[in-house]
């Protein structure tokens, strides 16, 4: 704790009247999309397995909270302790199976359980979609919608149904009548995507992170073969360019 509490009390001089300028001069707004931005990086090291990496990016990831606690702390509203505080009691609260004298066979109960305790704390007439940051990245918030919607059975009695349903939105896009319901009906079949997705235990954000990344590698090698070769490949047809994407697939390994 040592550690943790030099930590707490660098933040705390870095905003005091003798600390950093530009420290000083930061509000809740003004940081946010730091945090936004190192939890990626830390997304980023776990999914490339790189511990050493990810021992950084969590420090920079509490920083970004340390931070905010000290800035709640200086006008009234909360301190860091108060954080460590609310979270410590609602672990305790919400696993009685480990802390108490409930029992819990296996993490399905253990989650059906988790879910049922956070209801009783919500609000009286409170819907179970409340909570779910609506600042997720789309794809993300509708697989967590689905998630809990599924929780009071709603949802459709196999996968085979869903891909009907793909079918049916790919048909809708066709008919669309201008842009506008065309837009609505692509929001529809991807939310249709991602209920497949939530149903086949598919995570859609690594999911599209990992096919983003093997597109930039594989454009990378196209552009970097054509480099090697002395040609442009904005000039190679569309049948060059797709010989060399199966290329890059290959010496890819993807």
């Amino acid at each position: 704790m040592d550690s943790f509490d030099n930590l707490v009390d660098i933040i705390a001089r870095l905003r005091s009247p003798d600390g950093c300028p530009w420290d000083r001069a930061q509000t809740h707004l003004s940081v946010k999309n730091n945090l936004l931005e190192e939890t990626y990086e830390v997304i980023e090291t776990i999914d490339a397995r790189d511990m050493d990496g990810l021992c950084e990016e969590l420090g920079d990831l509490l920083m970004q909270v340390l931070f905010h606690a000290r800035l709640a702390e200086e006008d009234g509203s909360f301190a860091i302790d108060d954080v460590v505080s609310g979270i410590s009691s609602k672990l305790v609260r919400r696993h009685p199976h480990v802390f108490g004298d409930a029992r819990a066979k296996d993490a399905a109960e253990v989650l059906v359980k988790w879910n049922a305790i956070k209801a009783e704390e919500g609000k009286a007439g409170q819907s179970i979609l409340d909570g779910i940051p609506k600042a997720m990245p789309a794809l993300g918030y509708a697989q967590a919608v689905q998630r809990r919607a599924v929780h009071v059975g709603f949802d459709w009695e196999n996968a085979e149904d869903i891909m009907d349903k793909l079918v049916e939105e790919l048909g809708e896009i066709k008919k669309a009548a201008d842009h506008q319901q065309m837009v609505r009906e692509f929001g529809d079949l991807l939310f249709t995507l991602a209920n497949i997705a939530r149903r086949l235990d598919v995570d859609l954000e690594p999911a599209l992170r990992g096919a983003n990344e093997r597109f930039f590698n594989r454009f990378s090698y196209m552009e970097q073969a054509c480099r090697q070769r002395g040609v442009e490949l904005a000039s190679l047809s569309l049948p060059e360019q797709d010989a060399l994407w199966d290329e890059a697939k290959g010496a890819l390994g993807e």
